[in-house]
């Protein structure tokens, strides 16, 4: 039996800010969207045109809260990229760097839901 990573989920306040959130901030595009008949939930399927994983952004038409609650933030997801010094000059630009590690030569962005994103140099 083996397993194979398919997607992560994020659930979203506003889809399509966070659509562009993505987009923008990581390059990543929309590969599916799928719309309950009922209009209760919307998700939209990102990826990065690399690699097979992607980011399933979750809007639930009934969630009556302003976030959703991420405890301490713990979790994350992690990209690799092949320019840090740029990256984190667009990061910046887009005030969305919440935590660096400069030891590590790493730093983290938060989405517009406050997930965080782990930014890694390439070795």
């Amino acid at each position: 039996m083996k397993f194979t990573f398919a997607h992560n989920n994020f659930n979203v306040i506003d889809l399509e800010k966070s659509v562009n959130f993505y987009k923008e901030a990581l390059g990543l595009e929309e590969i599916r969207r799928k719309k309950a008949s009922d209009g209760s939930f919307e998700l939209v399927f990102m990826g990065d045109g690399t690699t097979g994983h992607q980011l399933e952004l979750t809007w639930l038409r009934d969630w009556e809260k302003d976030n959703y609650n991420l405890g301490d933030n713990e979790f994350h997801l992690a990209f690799v990229t092949d320019d840090i010094d740029d990256a984190h000059k667009k990061h910046d630009e887009m005030g969305c760097i919440c935590f660096e590690n400069k030891a590590m030569g790493i730093y983290f962005i938060n989405d517009p839901d406050n997930y965080w994103i782990e930014i890694v140099p390439a070795k």
